[in-house]
């Protein structure tokens, strides 16, 4: 049987991905397991789920459900077939003015929360990994996190679940009537599970236990509890489905409640000098009303330590410290202070390296919680090369954590893991411990195996805790769960399994497993490769940042995949090796943005971007080099012919009908791969009369900039409608309110050097950007006078070019004042303005270059200084135009831009939509089908 034919009956072959390269990429999720799917698809509603269903029990073919793949323990990997719900699956609807909330599976919880925000609520789960972790882990998991604990958890704040079983029956217990029909229709479920509620609510052992187990954080086995909280069959199945980590059912929807977001937060690092003096700490704090309580081992600390903002005692700290990040929450800004100051008075109680400050700044708060959010993906990446890092995750009794952690350290010393780290949730007694482990060699995996059993036992036997508090059995745990819940409990769950999934084909082999060796088979292998690779763990933080997420791969997929061609080439398979290396051209290669925004998710900062771009580099043969070169030096002219290739293409379409460029350039695509394709949204030249002719004075007061009008703005600088070109705009702007404007002298000739960087032409790069700052150098009278460019990318490029100057021109660079348009606009022109015009409501595009810069805030800023009313999607991201790649892929534009167009065009209309760079600007046009213009314009029309 051929999987893709049969798959073919159910699913269009669009949403079929059985490529080599697509089943390898999709073999890794964040954990340290790893196995190939058969096949990977997009089902998009529930009748192709159910269809899956009966495809999978006819073939005797596994299923498993994945939404994010930021699972731990080996939860969301098969070798069967691998259902994707990240594309598809992202729908929310907030209900009871925010009380409830409606969610699919595949809407990140970061999403969720940022629908709730303008409610002023937030779902209950908090896990590091929201911002990438999507609904249908999160409940899958029974997720929990930093402020949660286990009142607030997926299990205690779902109301309402629809969900499809293995025999592809659907039920909502929202729906009184499914209550009947699934006592009918489900009648050997329906009995077993009132056996055995009948059975734990008549053994008052067992029953304490349960209820006992459920008051500190668990997600080891089946959710028992269920059987104690609830009466009715469904809704005990419902509630077992949360945590039962998608081997039970499939779940299409649920309803949550929320849980306030309080406005106001006061958060500190606090120090001790001893890690027990810290955990003695704990309970003080939480009955001081303090929020959140995060842990933080000296190993942990000196992970971090070198981080730009990190406070300067960290590194001052005895070896013996430890740390508490702490956060008090309010509705208020008094009862904020009132809470403060009661702890502040009693701190002296504590043994306190020193004495505890606290901030309400956002950003300090911001970058607090990133770096307790990135301390996993943090040590991962400095571990040697070659190693996996395992995180742990454990809870003990609150009063018993000190000396848990103390034990765990000596355990950490007797296997030889001198780098581990400990951190967590001491709240609620769930920590966090990371180890590098290299499985290389069966001495190792060894060495893993008796480290586990001897954490298992110090867990369960001398702590009474439990072995996994958040993250899931998993494969990690299975060969454990009866050693935690005795042979009674672990009976039961077994019996809900075999009754629920009898054909065992539901994510087989997780949470229920008779192999005693599971947790130390299907291992990750993790070679090297390059350093981006390397420092990689596979978190998937960076993941829903990826503009061609939708179309092709990710950043962790394409550093999967690169990991894949390098044990493809040890192992000598050249015949799969060249098959990969071919299908990464587009998928990895031609695809990537290189926009640089996963390195904004990622913890560790890698820029996947420029491990394409270097790939790009090393691809090119002398002979191209040579041609960009030769074409940078000759630059004036290359304009000359683009401007005159356009306007001929404007006057073609005159002639012949407006979209016969587009077919021409797409004939010609189709004989010459590489041909830009023409696009409705590329506007005529504009006139350059107006810089050319321009002669400028310098005005006192240091109101004189320097511009430097973009390479777009000279050559696509023109919008629909508008009498003034993007150019003659920025000039009015200074003209109004009073700053001299000197044009960058042979600015026809002058390029920020983004095309050749972003393409991998080195030495047109170097040529190029060494070039512009002896340029910029010589007519900013060397440093004195701002230089102001008018497109955000280009201004992002010129901030980044210093590792390819020469000694001399970094010396220039160095004391050089480059501004792009946002910073001119809100730095030099707001201070001088008052607003004569304002815009009802606008709607923003903040392009990547903005948030790489972390000056998207000033863009609002000016937004709202021209505007009653201002909306960003929550949507926005990049565009994935990365100059001209739009032009050459517009495939990778309409699936980058498609969620923030639908949100759009369904949510915000507005009296203008603005951006800070041409090319995105066209981008978000094309697929909004709104008019996107240059911020600019907004300025200029409003003074």
């Amino acid at each position: 049987m051929k999987i893709e034919t049969e798959l073919k009956k159910i699913l269009p072959e669009s949403r079929i991905r059985s490529r080599y390269i697509d089943l390898v990429s999709f073999a890794s999720d964040a954990g340290f397991y790893y196995l190939v799917p058969k096949a990977v698809v997009q089902p998009i509603n529930e009748a192709e789920i159910i269809s899956l269903f009966h495809f999978s029990r006819q073939h005797q073919i596994p299923l498993v459900f994945r939404t994010g793949g930021t699972s731990l323990s080996g939860q969301s990997i098969t070798d069967g077939i691998l259902v994707d719900l990240s594309k598809h699956w992202n729908g929310i609807k907030i209900e009871e003015s925010g009380d409830l909330v409606r969610v699919q599976p595949g809407i990140t919880g970061a999403m969720v929360n940022a629908h709730l925000k303008k409610h002023s609520k937030k779902i209950g789960p908090d896990p590091s990994s929201i911002s990438a972790a999507m609904m249908g882990g999160i409940l899958s998991n029974n997720a929990s996190g930093m402020c949660c604990g286990v009142k607030l958890n997926s299990y205690h704040t779902t109301q309402y679940i629809r969900f499809i079983l293995p025999d592809g029956r659907v039920f909502s217990t929202e729906k009184q009537e499914d209550y009947i029909r699934f006592e009918k229709e489900c009648s050997e479920i329906f009995q077993n599970l009132t056996a055995i509620r009948d059975q734990i609510t008549s053994d008052q052992v067992l029953y304490n236990k349960i209820r006992n187990k459920y008051r500190t954080k668990t997600t080891v086995g089946y959710s028992l509890n269920a059987f104690i909280d609830h009466e009715h069959p469904l809704d005990i199945l419902a509630h077992l489905l949360i945590g039962a980590e998608g081997t039970l059912a499939f779940i299409s929807e649920a309803v949550l409640h929320t849980v306030p977001d309080y406005p106001y937060k006061s958060t500190a690092l606090l120090y001790f000098a001893e890690i027990y003096s810290a955990c003695q700490a704990i309970v003080p704090l939480t009955k001081a009303g303090a929020m959140m309580v995060e842990l933080m081992d000296r190993a942990s600390l000196h992970a971090v330590e070198d981080l730009p903002g990190m406070p300067s005692i960290v590194k001052t700290l005895p070896e013996t410290a430890a740390a508490l990040l702490i956060e008090f929450q309010e509705n208020s800004i008094e009862e904020l202070e009132e809470r403060v100051n009661q702890f502040l008075v009693s701190s002296t109680e504590l043994a306190l390296y020193n004495a505890p400050v606290f901030t309400t700044d956002p950003k300090e708060q911001d970058f607090l919680w990133k770096v307790r959010k990135g301390l996993f993906p943090a040590v991962g990446a400095v571990r040697a090369s070659g190693t996996t890092v395992i995180l742990e995750d454990v809870a003990f009794p609150v009063e018993k954590l000190g000396d848990a952690i103390m034990d765990l350290q000596q355990l950490f010393r007797a296997y030889d893991y001198l780098n581990a780290i400990i951190f967590g949730h001491a709240k609620d007694g769930n920590i966090h411990f990371v180890v590098t482990q290299s499985f290389n060699t069966e001495e190792e995996v060894l060495r893993y195996d008796r480290f586990t059993k001897e954490v298992v036992k110090l867990v369960v036997e001398k702590y009474n805790g439990t072995l996994k508090a958040e993250h899931g059995t998993g494969r990690n745990m299975a060969p454990f769960v009866e050693t935690e819940w005795g042979g009674e409990a672990y009976a039961i769950m077994k019996q809900i399994k075999e009754v629920i999934d009898p054909k065992g084909l539901l994510n087989p082999g997780v949470i229920i497993n008779q192999d005693e060796k599971v947790h130390i088979k299907n291992l990750k292998e993790l070679p090297t490769v390059e350093e981006e690779v390397d420092r990689c763990i596979e978190c998937g933080y960076c993941e829903h940042k990826c503009p061609s997420r939708d179309l092709t791969t990710t950043p962790r997929r394409r550093i999967v995949i690169r990991r894949e061609l390098k044990k493809l080439e040890a192992a000598g398979d050249i015949k799969h090796y060249e098959l990969l290396l071919e299908q990464y051209k587009y998928d990895g290669m031609d695809t990537c943005a290189v926009d640089g925004l996963c390195a904004t998710a990622c913890p560790v900062d890698i820029n996947t971007g420029d491990l394409i771009k270097r790939l790009r580099r090393e691809n090119h043969s002398s002979f191209a080099n040579r041609l960009a070169l030769l074409i940078a030096k000759n630059f004036a002219t290359i304009q000359w012919l683009v401007r005159a290739a356009l306007k001929a293409g404007h006057i073609i379409n005159r002639t012949f009908g407006r979209h016969t460029m587009s077919r021409l350039t797409g004939s010609l695509k189709k004989m010459f791969p590489s041909t830009p394709l023409w696009s409705e949204q590329i506007s005529s030249p504009p006139n350059l009369s107006s810089i050319k002719n321009h002669k400028a004075t310098q005005k006192p007061e240091g109101r004189t900039i320097i511009y430097f009008p973009s390479c777009i703005s000279r050559t696509m600088g023109t919008y629909t409608g508008k009498e003034k070109n993007g150019i003659e705009t920025f000039m009015s702007i200074c003209s109004k309110v009073g700053i001299e404007v000197s044009v960058l002298e042979d600015a026809d000739s002058s390029c920020c050097s983004q095309i050749y960087s972003s393409k991998g032409f080195k030495d047109a790069y170097t040529f190029t950007a060494n070039q512009i700052v002896e340029r910029l150098w010589k007519q900013s009278q060397e440093g004195i006078l701002p230089v102001v460019i008018d497109v955000s990318s280009c201004a992002y490029t010129l901030h980044n070019i210093r590792p390819v100057l020469t000694e001399d021109n970094k010396s220039k660079f160095d004391q050089l004042n480059i501004l792009d348009s946002v910073d001119f606009l809100h730095d030099l022109v707001l201070p001088l303005v008052q607003t004569k015009r304002k815009k009802k409501e606008i709607v923003l595009h903040p392009v990547c270059s903005l948030q790489k810069m972390k000056t998207d805030h000033k863009f609002i800023a000016i937004a709202k200084h021209f505007s009653d009313k201002v909306k960003v999607p929550k949507y926005a991201g990049c565009c994935g135009m990365a100059g001209d790649r739009g032009f050459l892929f517009p495939e990778l534009t309409a699936a980058a831009t498609a969620p923030e167009a639908l949100e759009v065009r369904s949510e915000m209309q507005g009296d203008g939509y603005y951006s800070s760079t041409k090319t995105c600007e066209m981008a978000l046009s094309e697929s909004t089908k709104r008019n996107y213009e240059s911020i600019l314009y907004l300025v200029d029309e409003g003074l």
